[in-house]
């Protein structure tokens, strides 16, 4: 008798355990989930102007380099699941992330460390951001709110009715101030200027790879249409745009 009054006590006690750890989990749940609701909350009701610290990047991934070079491709279809906003903080740290924050060194060479590249990135359709213009700053690694603004399908059209500007999750602009090179090189930092988009812009394509996103370079475009779309800074000229979608 006194060996089953024993093993009913450990079933009690392992219940009462059971019951206080599923109570306790109550209890932290809903404020975990709370804050994050609150975090994406500011997301949505973004002012112009506001600031958005983004995730860390990853930079020891699972993918070789090998491997992202051998899938790389230019993918112009994309399916309608949102980008998260760690692949756009991932793409953008790969196209111009600082990797030397006492030198300020990014991910792609610069001539003379002029940086004359500049990243926004129009969201179409990212998981807890609104869609609008940012402006990328790689020394915070933080995203600033342009202005709101549902432009996808404007940007399609002045580029000669390419879809993928309006069907991928985010357009990545890669805009460029040539003063900042020229000034030191003369008109041959115009030629240093491009050969750093193609460095920045392959950087970005091989993360997509490796993130199993899809995105192409688009080059063709009306060009004061775009500007005019867009609205950014009169000292900055649009080089590339490179859309980013889901597969």
């Amino acid at each position: 008798m006194k060996k089953y009054v024993y093993i009913l006590a450990v079933f009690a006690f392992i219940g009462i355990v059971a019951i206080v750890f599923k109570i306790s989990s109550r209890t932290v749940t809903p404020n975990t989930n709370e804050n994050v609701m609150q975090t994406n909350s500011q997301n949505l009701n973004l002012s112009p102007g506001s600031t958005i610290a983004l995730p860390n990047p990853v930079t020891d991934g699972e993918m070789s380099l090998e491997k992202a070079l051998t899938l790389r491709r230019s993918i112009r279809s994309y399916q309608t699941d949102p980008l998260t906003l760690e692949q756009v903080s991932q793409l953008l740290w790969s196209a111009q992330g600082i990797t030397d924050e006492r030198r300020g060194f990014r991910t792609a060479p610069s001539a003379g460390a002029t940086f004359p590249l500049e990243m926004f990135v129009v969201v179409n359709n990212v998981q807890d951001l609104k869609k609008g213009i940012y402006h990328y700053h790689p020394h915070e690694h933080e995203l600033e709110f342009i202005r709101e603004a549902d432009i996808g399908s404007d940007l399609a059209r002045a580029s000669l009715s390419q879809s993928m500007l309006a069907e991928g999750g985010a357009v990545f602009v890669f805009a460029a101030e040539f003063e900042r090179t020229t000034d030191r090189y003369g008109d041959r930092g115009r030629r240093y200027v491009y050969n750093e988009i193609g460095h920045a812009s392959q950087n970005l394509h091989l993360q997509a790879a490796a993130l199993d996103l899809g995105t192409v370079v688009i080059g063709a475009y009306r060009d004061e249409e775009v500007e005019r779309i867009l609205q950014l800074d009169d000292q900055y000229d649009v080089l590339y745009m490179m859309p980013v979608g889901t597969l």
